[in-house]
């Protein structure tokens, strides 16, 4: 069976034409030669092909008005974002290399950055990644924010930020299936369906209309979790918050809203 990098990798050259593909195997046996240029003045030229995918890598197979992927988790990438995660992960830039292509980076850039994140080896430091995702999750891009709420936040957020980038998804219309491991975070978390109660009374409360997605959050949340460690950092001895009780019932004035 492939690895989920090989399967990427096979996808995308599938996507590609011929002269997209010679320019990814160029990049990425550049991007494999990287230690090579470590210390020397200058970016590296996997670097600046990271900058380039964009102008190289577009999928054969999309026509015209197509909608973007919005939603990259349990879909297949954008041609860019693939070939600029392979880039990645065979230059395997240190924590500090990540952050420079971040802070530097257009949104598209940034976005393959918080895709990247569950596929580099070495792993950036969790302070180094955490202070990437929590600059998305505080920006008004909602492809920026679906792309932070992949794989490696739903292992290194704590409770609290975890909540409350499921909140952000519901402010700014991001859908839930972009967020990883929604079932198994949300499950007996009973904090999170107050913050969810509250934010559908609200809205029914102003005559406006309750995000079918928050529905889903909900019903997730009231869900038992299954025995065994937490999900997220406190399973990992962090200091997070543990697993609230299980949420109560809808009160009857709740069923004007209730999924």
């Amino acid at each position: 069976m492939l690895t989920p990098l090989a399967s990427l990798r096979t996808g995308l050259e599938l996507r590609l034409g011929a002269d997209a593909r010679a320019w990814l195997h160029l990049a990425l046996t550049e991007a494999a030669d990287a230690p090579r240029y470590a210390g020397r003045h200058g970016l590296p030229p996997w670097e600046r092909h990271f900058a380039a995918a964009g102008r190289h890598c577009r999928d054969t197979s999309a026509r015209p008005g197509d909608a973007p992927h919005d939603t990259p988790h349990g879909t297949v990438p954008e041609a860019a974002d693939a070939a600029r995660i392979l880039l990645l992960h065979a230059a395997g830039p240190d924590t500090e290399a990540l952050a420079r292509l971040y802070a530097h980076g257009s949104a598209d850039e940034r976005r393959a950055v918080l895709l990247a994140l569950p596929h580099l080896d070495p792993q950036p430091s969790a302070d180094g990644a955490r202070a990437l995702v929590e600059d998305a999750l505080r920006a008004n891009d909602t492809r920026l924010i679906a792309a932070a709420l992949g794989p490696w936040s739903a292992r290194h957020l704590d409770a609290h930020q975890w909540r409350h980038a499921l909140l952000k998804c519901l402010f700014t219309g991001v859908p839930l299936s972009a967020v990883a491991g929604l079932e198994e975070r949300a499950a007996g978390d009973g904090e999170l369906a107050r913050m969810l109660e509250d934010y559908a009374r609200e809205r029914t409360a102003a005559s406006r209309p309750v995000p079918a997605d928050l529905h889903r959050a909900l019903r997730a949340a009231r869900r038992p979790r299954a025995a065994g460690p937490a999900p997220g950092p406190a399973a990992e001895g962090t200091a997070a918050e543990g697993p609230a009780a299980e949420a109560p019932a809808a009160r009857p004035s709740e069923q004007t809203w209730e999924g």
